[in-house]
Formats: C-alpha cells, structure tokens, sequence
C-alpha cells in the first residue's frame, strides 16, 4: 500500500481505532520494518563518524522516538504538504523519502547535501524541493514559518497541511505560544507535534512546565484540538497522526499532537546522559526501544518469520555501506563558495540604472509616495500582501497612516492586521513565502523600529535562509520600520537601530531622504527576491523639505548613492534626517566662507555604494560622515574604514564623524536636542574639517 491508501484504509473512525498489527497488511508492516531499521542502523553510526574525524559533528539520536517519526514520514505528502523537522527527526526525514546517502551526505557535511551543501549544521535534515524545509538550530522558531505556510495553503486553497515537529522542551518558547496562538486564531490548517521525551538536554520536563504534557499549556486555545498518542508505538502514532491530518484538513484547523517518547541515548553526542540519569531510568529507556517492540509484534503476529526481518536486517546494512561509500566519495564543498548565496536577486531597473529621475512626474510628500507605491505595487502584483500590527483598520493605515486604504481596495485576505508579536509578523512572513517564490510580502516589522528587537530572532532566520539552503529559498520579504527622531518621541520612539542591522550579512537595508528615492527604494524592495529592512525616518513623513518630483514607475536600485549637492572642497555623506541638515549646512557655509560641500546620499547602505564614497573622497579631500545613529559602533565607521582603506592617500584631513551621543533617546525635547545631531554640530564639524 502506498501512503494514500493507508491513509484511506484508516479514515474512519471504526478503522482508526482498530488499526494494530493484525489490520495492516504485510507489505505495508515490511516497508515499516526496513524504515525504521534503517533509520537506527543511521542513528547509532552517526556517531562513529565524529570518532574518526569524518564529521557529523553533531547528532542527536532519535532512538525512542520511532514510532511517532515514522508515523509523521508516512502521512506526508510531498510537494503537497510542508514539512519542518527538527534535528531529531532523522526517521521523519527518512520515512518521509529521504534516502540513507542523502542523511549520510548530511551528517559529514558534503557540497551534495540536499538540505544546504553543508552549509548548514548536521542533522537538520531537509529536501527543499519536496517542501521538506531547511529550519534552524533555533530550536522551535519553524512553528511560526509552518503557520506562515499554513496561511499561504489556505488562501491559495492548494490542500494539504504544515507539520512543524519539535522536542516538548521548546515549547517553552514565545515564538511558540506566538505561532499557536495565530494558528488557532486565524484557522490554519498546521499540525503541531510535541516529541515528548522527558528532557529539555539535561533538564527535566518538571522544571520546564507545572503540567504533565506540554500540550495541556495550549488547553485553553479555541479553534484548537489536541491528540495524545504513544510515540513508541508505531500503530498508535500511526492512528493519530492520519486522524490528526483528516482533522485538520476537514475543519481547516490546527491541531498538536503530543507524543509520550523515551530518549534511550544521550541528547547529543556532546552530552553524557549518565551525569543526570541514573541506571535504573536508562535501563528503562532501553527496555522501552520501539523498533525492538515493533519487531515482536510482527514475529508474534506471524506475519513475518525471524529469518524474514533478518533478511530485511542484512540488506539495511547493504544499504547503509553503500551509502556510506558514496558519501565518502562525494565532494567536500569549496571554499572558494562562501560568497555564494549571500542575497539573492535583486530587480535591475533598466529605465534608471542610476536611480536617477526625469523632471516628469508629480510632486508628492515622502508618505503619499510610500503609500501610492505600495498600491502600485500590489496592483502590478496580486501574490503581494502585507500586514503588521495596526495597518488595516477602517481608514487608519498604520500609526502613521501610510498604509491608509489599502485593505479597502485590496482587500482583507492580501491586507490584514496582525497581533502585537513581532517576531510573529516577520517569522509568518517567512514561512508564507516559502509557498511560492512569485509571493512578495511587506511587514510593518514594528510600529516603531525601536520595538523591532522582539523579531530579530526571526530576522536572523531571513538573514541566512539564503545562503544556508545553499540557494535554494529565498525569502521574499520587505519590513518597514518607522525609524529615526526629531519627534520628541523618547525611549522606543526615536531611536536609530540601522548599526544593529547591518551587521547581519544578507539583509537589505535602505534608507531614503526624499519622497522620490522612496518610492523608487520602496519598488525595488517589492521586486526583487530576498529580505530588505526599509527604513522610513518618520519626522519626514508630512516635512515638506522631503517633497520630490516622483516620475510614474520610478525605481532606484540597490547599492546606488545619489550627489544631492555638488562640491569640491568638502564631502559631507549621509542618509535619511540627516541628508536635509547637510543640505542646510552646505548652503549655509558657501554663503558664509565660499567653500562648496558636496553632499552624497547613500540612500541604500546594505548594499553600499563604495564606488562613489571612494569617488567623492578623492574629489574633495576633506569628509565629514554624517547620520542619525550613535557615533560609537555606528555604521559611519564603515564608511570611514573604506575610505581610510582606499583613499587615504587623497586625504587633506582626518576623516570626522557627527552622530548621537552614545546614550538613549530623552524624551524631554532639551535633551533630544542634547542627543541627536543638527545643523549647529553638523556647521561646527564642517568648519573643523574644511580649515584643518
């Protein structure tokens, strides 16, 4: 039988509660039988390899948790469900498809991996074009991209479900209870199963829960069901894993299914159980092992004779010798390909390579240019969506409006509300983007960058999806962050976070000045495949100092700074608030000394355009790096290094920086004004640097 029919065997509930030994026919048992052996045959090698130095560096053995993995492989479907093992789910990986060359190539970590061309660490197992994904070591951080997957497999009405699998002791997590809740709320048809093996490492599950099941946690949530079954137990896990997935199919539900394991071994091969364990519990463990109970019921069932399963037992160890041969042979990966698959993509405007405008279009105000963008957007792309917290209610779009309309033309399935949990939004953003690669998200990641920190757990995850499925996902995600001060906001309102981010290679990170380089900024973000953190410095948003021509379709592409004021005598180069200040300060000085200052607009600084800081250095000898964030560890100091680096011989000057002061934001306006950079310290530094 095939998984389909024994899915069907089993639909009803007279079936499903008669489902043992003696209902499955033989072929099916012999499938089940050389699964399970070979998936143990891998198991207990694994470790062989870290002693001879082949790698496999990590392994976390599965032993114990049989029966619930095979029964988890078996009701996937590939390419029509979405699976999210985690590191211990080498049998889920197996009896999902994943043959025994594919794991070996894994654990030792070869260029022909199938999950990251290792890449990624060992024993995280996946097959991405079987929608069998590529997850972190994070451990439980995929629940949210199963519901983000879930979200994509309802609205595109595709059939089939998400299946996040994980350990009991993660769902200690937030982003756990985060992606539960949201599961439940929104009716999304995912499967949560909880492998309950007692142990958190060495922590016991008494100290991580006052309930006995970690699924009673999650008792009081509406829209969700709950099913127990023996996760030792191939029958009992197989019975409720099939009524689970029939469940949550018909109801377009989420379900958990929690499964009461053993772990026999250690938890890692970098742990030693005998420290917390004494022998009596091990030796429990080890009486309890599901594939040796597997093994009796079907000799005593007298479906199969002992010489049968030995037969199944010596063709396992074929099996594995030659997968072992071929994993040895197959190459290592190339040094020379870190650079690979670090971004993705991105959109390449043919019509302005330099992102640079015509004088036709239509004077707009740096808000109106982001919200007609985003519709525009939207409106030349219906698999764009976009939600956050607070941008789809009645006429209110966002805080600040810049959403304003769009669920009203677009409709409540593509624009919606999200709950106050960032690293839902972005984590969900994620995992829907893994449904198809033509998908386009946009999140408002925070409705305050300064509240953003909640989702760089997740931001992390965008970061290096890329690059750690070896090319083969990319998410497709554009997060807005109001940033920035001047607005008397304080603490969580006026920070500037841009540092932070760009230490994270394969995020995007852009920052516009100007109501034109917004809307350009904005429509490649939108376009182009991989994350891209838009900054939008909120005190310009209605400021008519940022107000620009925006030509129909404008684009600016990544990497491209823009001279906003030409000069010879000193190069003032900035982004965002700042960028209106040097103007100001540039015009303020010719009038005042004769000198002429050149400002350049970096407007993207993840990637960075090296060429012109390198240019303008050379031009005028003299720079002053100006921006909004701290001086201290801020990222004008990898401006500074670039031209200290490769222009240093054109210096007439030390090159000087004008940021925050290394404090907070005060709320108080005095000493806001104390804290962030303006004309008269940006006026100062200037003078310093052009008469040094």
């Amino acid at each position: 039988m095939n998984k389909q029919e024994i899915i069907e065997a089993v639909t009803d509930s007279k079936n499903i509660k008669a489902y043992s030994v003696n209902t499955v026919d033989k072929t099916t048992l012999q499938k089940w039988y050389e699964l399970m052996t070979l998936g143990r045959a891998l198991d207990d090698r694994a470790p062989n390899y870290l002693k001879q130095a082949l790698g496999w560096s990590y392994h976390a053995p599965y032993a114990g948790h049989d029966g619930i993995q095979l029964a988890i492989g078996q009701v996937f479907e590939k390419n029509k469900d979405h699976l999210f093992p985690y590191y211990r789910d080498m049998l889920t990986a197996i009896s999902a498809g994943i043959s025994a060359k594919e794991i070996i190539l894994n654990g030792i970590s070869k260029a022909t991996d199938v999950a990251s061309g290792g890449r990624h660490m060992s024993n995280h197992f996946a097959k991405p074009e079987w929608n069998i994904h590529n997850v972190s070591s994070a451990t439980g951080n995929h629940t949210l991209h199963a519901v983000g997957v879930a979200r994509a497999i309802k609205y595109y009405n595709s059939g089939g479900v998400a299946i996040s699998s994980q350990g009991e002791s993660s769902t200690s997590e937030g982003y756990v209870y985060e992606a539960i809740n949201g599961a439940s709320n929104e009716k999304l048809p995912v499967i949560f199963v909880f492998q309950d093996n007692g142990y958190g490492i060495s922590v016991p599950k008494k100290e991580q829960t006052a309930n006995r099941y970690a699924a009673d946690n999650f008792s009081g949530f509406k829209n969700l069901r709950i099913f127990h079954c023996d996760g030792k137990n191939v029958f009992d896990s197989m019975k409720t894993m099939i009524e689970a997935k029939n469940y949550v199919i018909e109801n377009c539900l989420p379900a958990i299914v929690h499964a009461s394991c053993v772990r026999i071994h250690s938890h890692s091969n970098s742990d030693k159980h005998e420290l917390y364990r004494n022998d009596e519990e091990i030796s429990c463990t080890k009486a309890a092992d599901p594939l040796l109970r597997f093994r009796k019921q079907l000799i005593h069932s007298k479906q199969f004779a002992e010489n049968e399963l030995l037969e199944i037992e010596e063709r396992t160890k074929i099996i594995v010798s030659e997968a072992h041969k071929a994993g040895m042979a197959a190459p290592s990966p190339d040094p020379n390909s870190i650079f690979d698959f670090v971004y993705p993509p991105a959109f390449v405007s043919e019509k302005y390579p330099e992102g640079i405008p015509g004088k036709d279009g239509k004077s707009l105000k740096l808000i109106q240019a982001l919200n007609e963008t985003l519709k525009e957007e939207f409106r030349n792309n219906p698999d764009t969506f976009l939600w956050g917290q607070d941008v789809a209610s009645k006429d209110k779009g966002g805080i600040f409006n810049v959403t304003k309309g769009m669920q009203a033309e677009f409709g409540n399935k593509r624009v919606f509300n999200a709950p106050i949990a960032e690293d839902f939004i972005v984590g969900t953003a994620n995992g829907f983007s893994r449904f198809d690669k033509k998908i386009r998200i946009v999140v408002e990641g925070a409705e305050f960058a300064d509240y953003f920190w909640p989702a760089m757990e997740q931001l992390i995850e965008l970061s290096h999806d890329y690059w750690r499925s070896n090319g083969q996902f990319s998410p497709n995600v554009t997060i807005r962050l109001a940033s920035g001060g001047y607005i008397g906001g304080g603490l969580y309102h006026s920070q500037s976070i841009e540092g932070a981010l760009s230490t994270l290679p394969g995020i995007r990170i852009v920052y516009p000045s100007f109501a034109d380089d917004a809307a350009g900024l904005l429509r490649t973000a939108v376009r182009s495949e991989g994350p891209t953190i838009y900054m939008e410095p909120k005190s310009l948003y209605n400021d008519p100092v940022a107000e620009a021509i925006v030509p129909e379709g404008f684009e600016v592409p990544f990497g491209k700074a823009r001279i906003r004021r030409s000069g010879n005598d000193l190069s003032i180069i900035t982004y965002g608030n700042t960028t209106h200040m040097a103007l100001r300060v540039a015009e303020q000085i010719a009038k005042e000394h004769n000198k002429e200052i050149e400002v350049l607009d970096l407007r993207s600084l993840i990637p960075l355009d090296k060429e012109a800081i390198i240019a303008t250095a050379k031009k005028t000898s003299r720079v002053l790096v100006l921006h909004e964030d701290k001086v201290f560890a801020g990222f004008g100091g990898e401006i500074v290094s670039i031209i200290n680096e490769e222009a240093f011989e054109y210096l007439d000057a030390p090159v000087k920086r004008v940021g925050s002061t290394f404090t907070p934001v005060g709320f108080n306006r005095i000493l806001e004004k104390a804290i962030l950079p303006d004309d008269q310290k940006i006026h100062q530094a200037a003078l310093e640097i052009l008469f040094y």
